[in-house]
């Protein structure tokens, strides 16, 4: 837990280290106050008042220091929470900064969004109001477990012996309570996609399911975080409850062990010595008592930082990819994959196996082939979303590695399945390609992706305001402004992850026509089912689980039986449509 915080604060780690350091100081100090009723309770059951008096002086200080210094502490513990709240964000975002882009997932992004906003908030409050109540209510107790031993070491012994079972309790009830919260949390995540599902969705419930809009998924996602909520504040109050009782048991077992030692003694010649002993001890065991009582209360507390903790530690623990000492320069706008193979988990079989593949220059590759073949991923490697488990990808004759972020990233351009546009206009939007662009820059950029007659029948032209995701436009429109902004970075390297997937005749085209123009001028690798595209690459790369089955171009793999071939079958079956530029056998347009 420590380390995590030492993680975030970076050089501001010795913040922590003195808040620490000096929480310590405070729950010895305060066990030390305590014990200081053994001489004063001592002398004053021995009859020897001025001795006590001049131990009660010393409790008086004790006390009064403790105060100060608890002010003094809890100032330092807010001083580390405002130093995870400032240095913390700019750690870890300078550590996401750095990792693949393939880890951008939803689910990773939903974990990061949740730790930077209400997960930092909750550990910034730890040291102030947790950390210092449960050091305290630790330390303590070991300081007066002493002087119960040098006062009755059969009662120390106890003190020693419950100590562990306490925490083993504590340990226990975290555990559970862990896995209340981690239920609860995963249900709540799932009810607020029903929820962002069920508003977006509308036109298409209502269509099938009538006025109430197809609420079944909602309110079966409601209902499983409500049994979790139920669940969780269930564990939760039990645990406290079973802490308070361990706690109050251990109490218990002294104070029987203290009665039985009286009794014995009772027909015996007590001696006035021993019978102080046990009563201070007592009063003893009731202070040792009353700080784990407040460590119990505040562990349900500690347990739910936990998982704030753990989503932090486990993005630490995400390895950025290696960046090269000495970065080199790509020297053209070719492609080469070289023996590769790449598996996401090393329990996962691989995706792709001893990929070999050239692509030159100012060529244009279709890569084809079955859901889950590999395509996304091979064209995902090019990129460096990840680094290949086995062989290298070379780009413009440097293999990526040896290549600096910003190099690779200025030699390649991307135009993903789905597009997503910023809020704001429709200018803005392709200038995120190229910041500094001028306006016949973004014009030009949007004259060869299509989007001229887009903006031509809106009133405002390049200034019309997209919507939050590009929500005011159609799919298809977002997705030729998306590839706006692929052509304004002018890299030469293009890569298309199904550009014209889900989209309608008239824009499938438009999005074809702009690949035509770039044919020569880029290197163009497309991930596409469309025939029209297909058939104008210069070469064909057909995957067939993770490997390369054919390759070749158009007219060769269509005269030879094998996937491509059947690929083609079954596109005309489907489609009945015809090839620009190709016999009758080949498939026409």
């Amino acid at each position: 837990m420590l380390k995590t915080f030492i993680q975030l604060l970076g050089e501001e780690a010795p913040v922590l280290r003195r808040y620490l350091w000096m929480t310590l100081v405070y729950g010895l100090l305060c066990g030390l106050t305590i014990v200081t009723l053994v001489p004063v309770l001592t002398h004053l059951l021995g009859s020897d008042v001025r001795s006590a008096g001049q131990w009660l002086i010393a409790l008086v200080i004790g006390v009064v220091v403790c105060w100060a210094l608890r002010r003094t502490v809890e100032k330092a513990g807010i001083r580390v929470g405002i130093a995870v709240l400032q240095r913390g964000r700019h750690r870890l975002g300078d550590h996401v900064a750095r990792l693949p882009v393939g880890w951008f997932n939803a689910q990773n992004t939903a974990r990061l969004s949740h730790v930077t906003s209400q997960g930092m908030m909750e550990m910034a409050q730890l040291p102030a109001h947790v950390f210092t109540p449960l050091i305290t209510g630790v330390v303590t107790p070991v300081v007066i477990l002493v002087a119960l031993f040098a006062l009755h070491w059969q009662m120390g012994l106890i003190a020693l012996v419950t100590l562990p079972i306490l925490f083993g309790v504590f340990a226990l009830t975290a555990h559970l309570g862990q896995r209340a919260d981690q239920s609860f949390q995963h249900n709540a995540a799932h009810a607020s996609q029903r929820m962002v599902e069920f508003a977006q969705a509308q036109s298409v419930l209502r269509a099938f399911n009538g006025e109430d809009g197809g609420t079944q998924f909602l309110e079966q996602a409601i209902g499983r975080q409500q049994q979790s909520a139920k669940r969780l504040i269930h564990v939760s109050a039990m645990s406290v409850v079973f802490n308070a009782w361990a706690v109050q048991a251990g109490f218990a077992v002294l104070l029987v062990a203290a009665t039985l030692w009286l009794g014995d003694q009772l027909g015996a010649s007590l001696e006035p010595g021993s019978v102080i002993a046990v009563i201070v001890s007592l009063l003893l065991v009731s202070r040792f008592i009353d700080p784990l009582l407040e460590v119990a209360g505040y562990s349900e507390v500690l347990r739910g930082a936990r998982g704030q903790l753990d989503a932090v530690r486990g993005i630490f623990a995400v390895k950025p990819l290696p960046e090269p000492q000495a970065p080199q320069a790509p020297v053209d706008g070719s492609v080469e994959l070289r023996n590769v193979s790449f598996r996401y988990a090393e329990d996962q079989a691989d995706v792709l196996r001893d990929v070999s593949l050239r692509i030159e220059p100012g060529s244009m590759t279709a890569l084809v082939g079955a859901s889950g073949s590999g395509k996304t991923t091979l064209v995902r490697l090019i990129a460096r979303f990840f680094d290949v488990t086995q062989g290298s990808v070379i780009v413009g004759g440097v293999d990526v590695r040896q290549m600096s972020s910003e190099q690779l990233a200025g030699q390649i351009s991307q135009i993903f399945q789905d597009a997503y546009l910023f809020q704001g206009s429709i200018a803005d939007n392709i200038r995120i390609g190229k910041p500094d662009a001028s306006d016949t820059q973004v014009m030009e950029a949007a004259q060869q992706a299509g989007v001229v007659e887009i903006i031509e029948r809106l009133p405002q032209g390049l200034d019309t305001p997209v919507g939050e995701g590009g929500a005011r436009l159609s799919g298809g429109e977002r997705q030729r402004i998306s590839i706006a902004r692929a052509l304004i970075k002018d890299a030469p390297i293009l890569l298309v992850d199904e550009a014209t997937a889900a989209l309608d005749a008239e824009n499938q085209a438009a999005i074809a026509e702009a690949l035509a123009r770039l044919r020569g001028t880029r290197t163009l690798i497309v991930i596409a089912h469309q025939l029209s595209t297909v058939a104008m690459a210069d070469q064909i790369v057909v995957l067939d689980h993770g490997q390369i089955s054919e390759q070749g171009s158009h007219a060769q793999l269509s005269a030879t039986p094998g996937l491509y071939a059947h690929f083609l079958a079954q596109r005309r079956a489907a489609k009945g449509w015809r090839i620009a530029g190709t016999s009758d056998s080949e498939g026409g347009s």
